[in-house]
């Protein structure tokens, strides 16, 4: 049986693993610091706690910029993110799970991104809720949209 966890467990959890800022844009840490988590979806964050402590058992990198790292943008986009903002400008719908808090690209200390997505898919008996992982990208990218068929995993490509 799954464990059931409250949002206040996940994120005193996942703390062991990741400070808010690996998981937000440099823009919603500055204007709201430790309060960003409210941004974050729990489903996605009860994702990433599973995936990182249960299945991949390594040290994941999201973004480095609040360490001196050229990584911003691979937790929470907001608005004045440079993905969302060449998006907007050519007249793109721009729906990524990364601008609604539940989606994360991860890079695995130790192996590939094709490596980590085998992991996954072979223990996702473990998964808390259905995920969608993207495909042919050299980091590992999953999120919470479920597409509502029953998968527990579905692969799609950018």
């Amino acid at each position: 049986m799954k464990e059931i966890m409250n949002r206040n467990q996940i994120i005193t959890e996942l703390k062991k693993f990741f400070c808010i800022e690996e998981l937000v844009c440099k823009t919603t840490y500055a204007k709201f610091g430790n309060l960003s988590w409210q941004f974050l979806d729990t489903e996605a964050l009860h994702t990433l706690l599973v995936v990182r402590q249960n299945i991949l058992k390594v040290v994941c990198t999201i973004n480095n910029w609040h360490i001196g790292g050229p990584i911003t943008q691979r937790g929470l986009r907001c608005n004045l993110c440079q993905l969302v903002i060449d998006k907007t400008k050519v007249g793109k719908i721009y729906l990524s799970a990364h601008c609604n808090g539940a989606g994360f690209d991860l890079i695995p200390k130790g192996m590939s991104a094709e490596q980590a997505r085998e992991l996954i898919e072979a223990n996702k008996q473990l998964l808390p809720y259905p995920i969608r992982l993207e495909n042919a990208v050299t980091w590992l990218h999953f999120d919470t949209y479920d597409l509502g068929n029953g998968n527990i995993i579905n692969h799609f490509n950018s």
